[in-house]
């Protein structure tokens, strides 16, 4: 409930303080007065759309603030997920539109976000207008009042949860039934795809490394010279680098020169090294004519899988990993499909059980609705008025399988008729307001404020 409402410099306002009382609260003046600036600057605490035109002239920006009594235990489910959290069952939320467009929101003095009070506004309040008589007039609007007093939120949810497990499996059967020939049709495609890469069997870089090795066959003579005088010139000749190296060593007799003997000693060590690497190298460079053509054979026969099924052997294999899926998915698909049948033949009978509770609760929560609405609308001098709500079935859907229709008739005698279908904008208003009434009498604790702009029009 609201108890207190602030304005700052929003519109022709420059300040303004309202307190409100639990009941009804009646805001009346001639037109320009300022009613609508109030329930506009409300909108803005429920997570309606800023803009920068709303600031008073002169001003950088402005500021609304409200009070409001919550039921803590249920505004939780929001507050608490934030990081939020009410203090003596009272919410201070304030919110300010800043020149550039933008606005702030600040929930107990600390920041948050519009999307927050957006999702809390359904436990702070609701701003009717006449444009929101529209809405009496759906099908889906209609059954949402009706759940709301029905206190059939829980079983809807049961039967939404239900009802998309069901169709997730109907799609899936539908779409394994609907492309089971067609992939029976690629089988054979996809087995010569597997057999093709399987016979070959390449591994992961294999391309890479018969490239390098064709490429030392293919050099042997120049990379044998090389090698051989890279050898001779390090350690094989009388004036190779080690003999060199060892001759300056022998001439470091002086103590003193120590240190520039234990730096030279590791690059003997080192040459050394490097030396038995090259003889081993040169022991194993021989030309060898048919491991050269084996390896082109093989290079051939690799870069065929790779113009057919990739850029590279990995490319090749991640294409058979994928032709191996289809090819089981396949094989599996009658499996799956009996799977499937069975489940959604148990899945359908949980929907209809859950949806029978779902229209149990809404018809008899219909005909407490009814008689409750004619009790408020006989307040509201149309005590000759008859309500029904009327239920029938309709196609399995997430919201159940009933359809409801308000029916007015506001005179006795006189067949009901759809909301739609009733002329007076000052009948639709009062059961507007009828209902509203009923509905929030439903909630318990701090009730939301309701706030009926301009509802009198036509009463």
């Amino acid at each position: 409930m609201l108890l207190e409402l602030a304005v700052e410099n929003y519109a022709v306002v420059d300040r303004l303080r309202v307190r409100f009382h639990p009941g009804l609260n009646l805001l009346t003046g001639e037109t320009g007065s300022g009613k609508s600036i109030i329930v506009d600057a409300l909108g803005l605490l429920l997570g309606g759309r800023a803009s920068s035109e709303v600031i008073r002239t002169g001003e950088a920006r402005a500021r609304i603030s409200g009070r409001f009594e919550i039921n803590e235990a249920a505004a939780a489910r929001v507050l608490e997920p934030a990081g939020f959290e009410a203090e003596d069952g009272e919410l201070l939320i304030e919110r300010e539109v800043l020149a550039n467009g933008k606005s702030r929101v600040y929930i107990g003095s600390r920041p948050a976000t519009v999307a927050i009070l957006r999702d809390l506004a359904a436990y702070l309040g609701d701003i009717h207008g006449q444009h929101d008589q529209q809405l009496l007039f759906s099908p889906d609007a209609q059954l949402d009042m009706l759940d709301t007093f029905a206190g059939a939120r829980d079983a809807r949810r049961g039967v939404r949860e239900a009802f998309g497990k069901w169709r997730a499996a109907e799609a899936e059967l539908k779409d394994l039934e609907s492309t089971e020939q067609e992939k029976l049709r690629l089988l054979d495609l996809w087995e010569f795809q597997r057999k093709e890469i399987e016979n070959e069997a390449p591994e992961p870089g294999e391309d890479k490394a018969l490239e390098e090795e064709r490429r030392v066959q293919m050099n042997v003579g120049r990379l044998q010279e090389n090698a051989g005088a890279a050898f001779e010139m390090l350690y094989e000749s009388e004036e190779s680098a080690y003999s060199a190296l060892r001759a300056v060593l022998r001439k470091l007799e002086d103590p003193s020169l120590g240190e520039v003997r234990q730096t030279l000693e590791p690059a003997v060590i080192a040459i050394q090294e490097a030396s038995h690497s090259l003889r081993d190298y040169l022991g194993k460079l021989e030309a060898n004519p048919a491991r050269l053509e084996e390896i082109e054979a093989r290079l051939a026969a690799l870069g065929k899988l790779k113009r057919k099924y990739g850029g590279t052997v990995e490319e090749v294999l991640a294409f058979l990993a994928d032709v191996r899926e289809r090819i089981a998915a396949v094989e599996s698909a009658g499996e799956r499909m009996e799977e499937l049948r069975k489940e959604r033949g148990l899945l359908a009978a949980e929907y209809e059980n859950a949806a029978a509770k779902l229209t149990k609760l809404r018809v008899e929560g219909a005909k407490e609705l009814a008689r409750r609405v004619e009790k408020e609308l006989a307040a509201l001098a149309m005590e000759r008025t008859v309500f029904q709500i009327v239920r029938a079935e309709a196609p399995w859907s997430a919201s159940g399988v009933d359809r409801v229709e308000f029916l007015v008739s506001a005179n006795r005698g006189e067949e009901p008729k759809p909301l739609e279908k009733i002329a007076s904008g000052g009948e639709i208003s009062r059961i507007a307001l009828a209902l509203k009434t009923c509905l929030v009498g439903m909630q318990k604790g701090p009730r939301r404020t309701l706030v009926f702009d301009e509802v009198d029009t036509g009463i």
